[in-house]
């Protein structure tokens, strides 16, 4: 299973240069994918916050196939999308900053990914890479009523404000 705070570990090491080329001064490959690996960090962590929500955290409690099923639902665009709604600042502020955070690093890992002429500071991605951790930890640790409402919304397209 992906862990988030693995990913933010090794995105971390990344930007700090401890890996890759060892100097102790990342190259700008480095911190793009520190860059990317801090966006998917949060997409695996509402992924399976979202699925254990919906289809229960505990294996031996919950279809398998199902928990997979939802897991793999989720989409970068219509979470992104929902991000922007309105609707979004009615949740909780862990949700909501999570959501704002969302967008931010998915910008930043696209230009990370597809942008040659895009470069980054070691500084700016070391706290990208803090905040990113910040509202993980803070979206984890919210309610799960809230967490609940938050996985449907970001898995299920809005017909209704």
């Amino acid at each position: 299973m992906v862990d988030a705070y693995e990913m933010i570990l090794m995105a971390r090491a990344l930007a700090s240069g401890a890996l890759g080329s060892g100097r102790g001064r990342p190259r700008q490959a480095e911190l793009r994918r520190a860059v990317s690996m801090a966006y998917y960090a949060m997409f695996h962590s509402l992924a399976k916050q979202s699925a254990d929500m919906l289809v229960g955290a505990t294996r031996g409690r919950r279809s398998q196939r199902a928990w997979l099923q939802a897991y793999r639902s989720l989409e970068h665009g219509l979470v992104a999308a929902q991000c922007r709604r309105p609707i979004i600042r009615r949740f909780p502020d862990e949700i909501r900053e999570f959501g704002e955070r969302f967008i931010e690093n998915q910008q930043m890992r696209h230009d990370a990914d597809y942008n040659p002429d895009a470069s980054f500071a070691r500084s700016e991605v070391l706290e990208l890479i803090d905040q990113t951790e910040r509202v993980v930890l803070d979206f984890e640790r919210s309610d799960a009523i809230d967490k609940r409402a938050f996985a449907v919304y970001a898995l299920f397209r809005s017909r209704t404000e």
